[in-house]
């Protein structure tokens, strides 16, 4: 059985986008590169040579990994009239008096220095199914740390954005469709 990837639309389409780079132009260039690399001569002493196909294996490694998250993604919904933490809600938290702001994404979109913590993280996973005014807390390598959620909010423009990618991609890609709200 293979793994299922929660992913935004949003994602799906930067992870689309990123597959036909990769698939039209830079593995074009890295073939044509090794060409002209084996045109020199001796393959065991050129340096070229040897870094256009490491490129190339990295190329074709991200293709197929892009390929599989894409066959198997299953798109994240949001919902405006929830009032738990879900996939994809926007949270607000109070932590050692300093108050921070998470998107919940899945893994795959996870960036922790643009805001979007995975739900498969420590905190993430934490912040899931709470609602506003909840304390908890969260053991860390750092030690126990108290969380407080001051609010959840889903972006309408957002949802406007996912709607109307999610209606221009399935006949691309049929993930199966998942409503995380509670």
């Amino acid at each position: 059985m293979s793994k299922k990837y929660l992913i935004t639309t949003v994602g799906l389409q930067k992870l689309q986008d990123e597959l036909k780079v990769l698939v039209t132009d830079k593995r074009k260039e890295v073939i044509e590169r090794i060409s002209d690399a084996a045109a020199h001569g001796d393959l065991s002493e050129n340096a070229d040579y040897a870094q256009a196909r490491e490129e190339q294996s990295f190329i074709e490694g991200r293709i197929s990994e892009i390929e599989d998250i894409i066959k198997n993604a299953e798109i994240i919904t949001q919902s405006t009239h929830g009032t738990t933490v879900t996939i994809g809600s926007t949270v607000t938290v109070k932590v050692s008096g300093q108050e921070r702001k998470y998107l919940i994404v899945g893994s795959n979109e996870a960036n922790p220095k643009e805001g979007k913590i995975s739900n498969e993280s420590l905190v993430g996973k934490s912040l899931l199914g709470k609602k506003a005014g909840n304390k908890f807390m969260v053991t860390t390598p750092a030690g126990e740390i108290e969380y407080e959620i001051v609010s959840i909010e889903w972006t309408p423009l957002d949802l406007l954005l996912n709607n109307f990618l999610m209606q221009n991609m399935i006949f691309l890609t049929k993930p199966q469709l998942t409503n995380f709200d509670v």
